[in-house]
């Protein structure tokens, strides 16, 4: 009974002592768990929304240009003479929106290739 009379003394009570891991929880949130929650968020917005003529690339590296879209997977040419290897929508890492812009900046160099020969 001592013990516990000499503890309330100093102050540190229950709640005193868990304040530092408390505090620790709260850090690993807001640096670990919420930006990754986030990313994923985007990622699945993104695979979402997947269209005709999107770049992508896979978890397994492989990168291609999407052909048909349907409810859980996708089908991408994967090579200039159109060989279509079907795809698990989650097994898409990376999305490329399809636009002019980006269009237009890689098929500038091909181009001028081809004009040099």
């Amino acid at each position: 009974m001592n013990t516990y009379h000499l503890l309330a003394a100093d102050g540190q009570s229950g709640f005193g002592a868990f304040m530092p891991m408390i505090l620790i929880l709260i850090i690993f949130y807001f640096i670990l768990i919420r930006p990754q929650t986030k990313a994923r968020k985007e990622l699945e917005a993104r695979i979402a929304s997947i269209k005709k003529g999107d770049k992508v690339i896979t978890t397994g590296g492989i990168h291609g240009l999407v052909h048909h879209v349907s409810d859980k997977t996708v089908t991408l040419k994967v090579t200039s003479e159109g060989a279509l290897m079907k795809f698990e929508k989650p097994s898409i890492q990376v999305v490329n929106k399809a636009g002019k812009d980006s269009k237009n900046a890689e098929e500038t160099p091909v181009e001028e290739e081809k004009s040099q020969d």
